[in-house]
């Protein structure tokens, strides 16, 4: 049961920081630890992943506010410095994009569901955007955690029980 919780915490940290990365992890335990069982860890690391993801959720749904000093750094008024236009000219085109996506998303909330349904079982796109495009455009919270409890315990299940299926093939 120890596993399962520390495996709970690493997908929890690893939803919310991109450095940590839940599938290494996975895999290293299940490789060391062969007593713990992969449908337990599949379910720990979706849970901790759409928890972690809840928040980058409900943050660009506008139902939760972000910290006083991110929220400063994020909309504070910033001099136009030739450096700062050039980048403003760059971006231009992708947040075009952006906001064209999300215009479709919300004519279309089916299409949005099929594609965060996708992103939490394959990982393309990447799940991170999907679940703040899903905040965005206001998606059900039931269909957000539906589906990504979903994709992510199957993903991380397969994930999981893939040491024990090549050390059967090797021997």
């Amino acid at each position: 049961m120890g596993w399962v919780l520390l495996t709970l915490g690493v997908a929890f940290g690893s939803a919310i920081v991109p450095l940590i990365n839940a599938e290494l992890f996975v895999i290293g335990l299940c490789a060391s630890q062969h007593n713990v069982h992969w449908l337990w860890l599949g379910g720990a690391v979706a849970v901790g992943q759409i928890a972690g993801k809840l928040l980058y959720y409900l943050a660009a749904r506008g139902s939760i506010r972000l910290p006083k000093f991110l929220h400063d750094r994020l909309h504070r008024e910033r001099p136009l410095t030739p450096r700062r236009v050039r980048w403003q000219l760059r971006t231009k085109v992708i947040r075009s994009k952006i906001e064209a996506l999300r215009e479709r998303c919300q004519r279309h909330p089916h299409w949005m569901t099929g594609t965060y349904g996708i992103s939490s079982l394959v990982g393309l796109p990447p799940f991170m955007a999907t679940s703040v495009l899903a905040g965005m455009v206001r998606m059900r919270l039931s269909t957000f955690l539906a589906a990504g409890l979903a994709g992510r315990w199957v993903r991380f299940s397969l994930l999981a029980a893939s040491p024990a299926m090549f050390a059967g093939w090797l021997q």
